[in-house]
């Protein structure tokens, strides 16, 4: 098994890090008013890898939250995965120069296959995809309007181009505290080539346990955010499982 990262997420609206229910602006909480240091105490507890979305950014497709980003960015020495609003070569170009390690293409990725199969050609490892899915259907623009197209329709799109990963979010569960969708999120990764990372619903240790699980052993990590904020899931043992699991392999 690859090692299995555990990426704690930032969301960004009006410079703060809130979390929403099921992609719903209008239910926002705000769990930091500086998310600046909550990306350092996320580093300090001993996470590898950042997860930041720009949510305004999003629905504007363009950055709307870029001074926030650059201070995390600032902040840490982790690598930073950054989605929300990018939806040209330009604005891929200016974070990646800026020391943001992935990028995460959503909209796009429906609407302009093109530029994302060159994106990802252009920059190898530093592309990836963002598949937000509402009973099955992936949703766009901040995930304002659903498509027809399956996640799997649109993730077969982007074998062999270099995509480093497909971000897959079950927006039902998203914020909402039920458990990660393994199942479709497992089903996604044995169609495809590309490694693929659960986010949406992770709300304890055993959705970590069920991450290490062999039938998820195709997965190569998930996305954790409320559970996070609100203490259902304790950082160090959740980190810890995972090392044990690294050094079992």
């Amino acid at each position: 098994m690859e090692a299995v990262i555990l990426f704690p997420a930032i969301d960004l609206k009006e410079g703060l890090a809130v979390r929403l229910e099921q992609g719903d602006m209008a239910r926002a909480t705000v769990f930091h008013r500086d998310p600046a240091a909550q990306a350092h105490a996320f580093e300090q507890q001993g996470f590898e890898y950042l997860h930041i979305v720009d949510l305004e950014g999003a629905f504007a497709g363009k950055p709307m939250n870029g001074a926030a980003v650059d201070r995390i960015l600032e902040t840490v020495s982790i690598p930073v995965q950054l989605g929300g609003g990018i939806r040209d070569t330009a604005t891929v170009e200016t974070w990646l120069e800026k020391g943001v390690t992935r990028i995460i293409i959503g909209t796009a990725a429906v609407r302009d296959p093109p530029f994302v199969k060159q994106a990802a050609r252009d920059y190898p490892g530093q592309i990836a995809v963002g598949l937000d899915a509402r009973a099955g259907r992936v949703a766009v623009g901040g995930w304002a309007e659903t498509s027809e197209l399956s996640a799997l329709d649109i993730a077969r799109r982007f074998e062999d181009v270099g995509v480093a990963a497909i971000v897959y979010t079950d927006i039902a569960r998203d914020g909402m505290l039920q458990g990660l969708n393994l199942d479709a999120t497992i089903a996604l990764a044995d169609a495809i080539s590309i490694p693929v990372i659960a986010s949406g619903g992770l709300a304890s240790i055993e959705d970590i346990r069920a991450l290490l699980s062999p039938r998820a052993r195709k997965l190569a990590g998930a996305i954790a955010g409320r559970a996070l904020y609100d203490g259902r899931l304790d950082a160090v043992e959740a980190l810890k499982l995972i090392s044990t699991a690294r050094m079992a392999t």
